[in-house]
């Protein structure tokens, strides 16, 4: 009896504690949509906007310098120390170097420059006088040791004859059209540096073959190659600044004439350093 009492008496404690809750039904609980559904987010904010593309910054890393902008290497001094600035000056191909290289040995047409006037190149002038600098060495090599040996003499090679020959050649390419550049620009007839570089550096091509011939044992045979392959190349530089000098003034002839003795002085100097054999 004792027992169910107490029993009863804490049935109704806790039923007074906790009330009863009364049944509602069913819970529906909604979520939000998420942005996580699809990656990355449509609408995120950011280096990734605008979709699932990379970042502007990140596309431009490798097309552009990190010295300064492009805007500021493309101006002033800056640009004559890139690449970019001489690459339209090796914009030839192998035709247009041959078809350069056949005007110069017709002195006489003087439309070498009219030609080139829009595209005027260094491939070829740096490739000449390359050219001219192991032709150069290696005929006079060759013929002083043939020279020694039919002597019975001994020979010993000579490799000033290189650094002479890069020396003459490279120099005059260089020396001569800047000087001629600055005259030109004093008469009040300017010409283009680089259509200077490329005049000269054509003129010269007949040399190679002039070095070639010279291996031939005859001293008067030497003589007459260099003196035709001198006056050609003088006649083609001539010509060709002929027309344009004439502008200069009264004094065109002599600049002409300086332009042509200079050029037949430099086959001399070759004919008594390149072209003599001495044993």
């Amino acid at each position: 009896m004792m027992a169910g009492k107490y029993t009863h008496l804490d049935d109704q404690k806790v039923s007074g504690s906790v009330p009863a809750v009364p049944d509602q039904g069913e819970v529906t609980i909604k979520f939000a949509d998420s942005n996580l559904q699809t990656f990355p987010p449509s609408q995120a904010q950011g280096k990734i906007s605008g979709g699932s593309h990379p970042p502007r910054d990140a596309d431009d890393t490798f097309s552009k310098t990190t010295f300064g902008s492009e805007e500021a290497q493309q101006s002033g001094w800056f640009r004559s120390f890139t690449v970019d600035a001489y690459k339209p000056y090796f914009d030839v191909d192998t035709s247009d170097v041959l078809e350069r290289i056949k005007e110069s040995l017709f002195p006489f047409r003087g439309s070498f420059t009219e030609k080139t006037a829009d595209n005027p190149d260094l491939y070829g002038p740096f490739w000449i006088c390359t050219t001219l600098i192991f032709v150069a060495a290696s005929i006079s090599t060759f013929v002083t040791y043939v020279a020694h040996k039919l002597k019975n003499q001994d020979w010993a090679y000579d490799i000033n004859l290189v650094t002479w020959s890069a020396g003459v050649f490279y120099g005059y390419v260089l020396i001569v059209p800047l000087g001629l550049y600055v005259i030109l620009k004093y008469f009040s007839a300017p010409s283009g540096l680089v259509q200077l570089f490329c005049l000269y550096g054509y003129s010269l091509f007949v040399f190679i073959p002039a070095l070639c011939l010279s291996v031939v044992p005859m001293e008067i045979f030497r003589w007459v190659i260099a003196g035709v392959a001198g006056f050609m190349s003088a006649t083609f530089v001539a010509l060709n600044l002929r027309a344009h000098i004439v502008s200069a003034g009264e004094r065109w002839f002599l600049i002409v004439a300086a332009i042509f003795l200079l050029q037949v002085a430099l086959s001399v100097v070759l004919k008594l350093y390149l072209f003599t054999v001495t044993v």
